[in-house]
């Protein structure tokens, strides 16, 4: 998908120089790609924290099993 959007210079030679791309499109995406990653980690790291996943194993029985 083409996009067009208004950027500070400084935030692209930013975004480049932290990509090392030399081009701005696949610069971009990288960012928003490593983004999401970063964005859908966090809201894992939230649900385990708040318990939102209910094992009925502990880890001491889990690694039993696979001795």
């Amino acid at each position: 998908m083409r996009i067009t959007i208004d950027l500070e210079n400084d935030l692209i030679s930013d975004v480049l120089s932290y990509t090392g791309e030399t081009k701005k499109s696949p610069a971009v995406a990288r960012v928003v790609e490593e983004f999401i990653k970063r964005q859908k980690a966090k809201e894992f790291g939230r649900m385990m924290m708040e318990g939102e996943f209910d094992y009925p194993s502990t880890a001491e029985e889990i690694q039993q099993l696979d001795r």
